[in-house]
Order: C-alpha cells, then sequence, then structure tokens
C-alpha cells in the first residue's frame, strides 16, 4: 500500500490528489480522482456527453446480463464510439471489481460502472481510494456509476440525475438535476441539443 494512501487511512482525512475539474456542459464539472453517481432514464445520454468532453480510451463496464447496450450510432454526436472499451463480466462482483482495478491503474481518464441498482458504501468508498491512486499513479481517472431511477448510492461525489423532456416539436431536450454535491448546491437546468452538442438553457430550473 502506498505510503500516502495508508495515512489516509489512519489519518481519516481526504486524500486530494490534483483534481482538475472534467467540465460537461457549459461551466458545469466533475472532480477528477472522485467516483460521482448519474441516475434517471437518460443517465447514459449524460454519460457519453462526459466522455465527449475528455480525450482517450473510456472503459465502460455493465453485467454482462443487464440490456442496454449504447448504440454506436446514437453516440456519434456526443463522443467517437471507436474510443470505447467494453468490459462485460458475467459474475456480479466483478464489475465493481473491474471498475475499482481500472481506477486504480490510471491508464483511461474514464471509468464507466453501469449498474443495476445503487451500491452499497464501502464499494463507493473503495472507488474513491482506487481513483485516487489511479492519479497519483497516471491519469487522475474519473469514476462514474450509473444507477436506474433517482439513485442513492451513498457516499458519492456528487450525483446528477438525467430525464428526457422532449418536445412535441421534435426538439430534444433533457433535465439535468444536480442533487448532490459537496460543495454546490442543489439545482435544475434544461438542457438541449443544437448545432454545437448539448447546451445549458441560459437560467435554471427551479422548483
Amino acid at each position: 500500500m502506498p505510503a500516502s494512501t495508508a495515512a489516509h487511512l489512519l489519518s481519516r482525512q481526504s486524500h486530494r490528489p490534483d483534481r482538475a475539474r472534467v467540465a460537461f456542459l457549459d461551466d458545469l464539472g466533475l472532480d477528477r480522482a472522485r467516483a460521482h453517481e448519474l441516475c434517471g432514464s437518460a443517465r447514459r445520454t449524460l454519460a457519453v456527453q462526459i466522455a465527449g468532453r475528455l480525450t482517450g480510451p473510456v472503459l465502460w463496464i455493465r453485467p454482462a446480463w443487464e440490456p442496454g447496450r449504447l448504440n454506436p450510432d446514437g453516440m456519434l454526436a456526443l463522443a467517437d464510439p471507436s474510443r470505447f472499451l467494453f468490459v462485460t463480466p458475467k459474475r456480479a462482483e466483478d464489475v465493481l471489481w473491474s471498475a475499482e482495478e481500472a481506477l486504480r491503474a490510471g491508464a483511461v481518464p474514464l471509468v464507466v460502472a453501469d449498474l443495476p441498482g445503487p451500491p452499497g458504501l464501502t464499494a463507493i468508498r473503495r472507488l474513491h481510494l482506487a481513483a485516487e491512486t489511479g492519479a497519483e499513479r497516471g491519469t487522475a481517472p474519473l469514476g462514474l456509476v450509473l444507477t436506474p431511477g433517482k439513485g442513492g448510492a451513498p457516499g458519492v461525489e456528487s450525483r446528477w440525475s438525467f430525464v428526457a423532456r422532449h418536445g412535441g416539436d421534435g426538439r430534444e431536450a433533457w433535465q439535468l438535476e444536480r442533487r448532490r454535491a459537496r460543495t454546490e448546491p442543489e439545482k435544475s437546468w434544461l438542457v438541449r441539443r443544437g448545432d454545437r452538442g448539448l447546451t445549458l438553457d441560459a437560467a435554471p430550473v427551479t422548483g
């Protein structure tokens, strides 16, 4: 175990290496070297949008028995599908293990764990520690945990909900909600697809 990680565990203080934020929609960003949760019916669309704001390979891990495979044609407008590496473990326990090992290696900038339900607190803490170790070894990785419905994984750095709100005029739109963040308030925005991809409306949605 690296000395810095051991010191972090003994002191119970948050060890935070360089965490340049990943801006994924206008000025909204996610801290690297941490695990963030994306939930809601359009969570995979948001994950692909985030991937499009990064360079390098994307490791996408999902159980072999779960539906919801990504369509390369649908991804093109947001990110290059050729950058994605898909891992489909056959055992449930191997999904989070694979994500943890990938984050710890620090070899890819984005690791996505596409899960059938929210993991527990211990699993999230292990993902945080693995991402911090990865930042010491190489590129500070970003960890995304995708969960259905309203999510609810405890201990995540932030939680975002993304739900389709397409209008009858054929224009694509989504509602983005920041439901949890350590240093930022809860907010909601309307997101639209324009000539330059997904963008936020001028003002947050209130209520």
